[in-house]
């Protein structure tokens, strides 16, 4: 079975998917991923932070809270700057 999809229409799905939502925030595709990447982990962090405090509700009373709130202030400030 061979590809009937013009190089065209695939040049416009890889742009699609990699690269225009990248540009809408200033980024290139690398610039994004690390910063997703960065994101991600401190989520993470904060969802094992907030699953500690439920088994043992004395620990990381404020760890997670802490994280959204910079994670939060993160995004306002690198949207205003835009």
């Amino acid at each position: 079975m061979s590809d009937t999809t013009p190089s065209s229409a695939r040049a416009g799905t890889f742009a699609r998917l990699f690269l225009d939502h990248p540009a809408s925030v200033d980024e290139t595709y690398f610039q994004h991923m690390r910063f997703a990447g960065w994101f991600s982990f401190w989520l993470a962090t904060a969802a094992g932070a907030a699953l500690l405090h439920a088994i043992v509700p004395a620990v990381c009373e404020t760890t997670a809270s802490r994280i959204i709130r910079r994670l939060y202030a993160r995004i306002e400030n690198r949207h205003a700057a835009q």
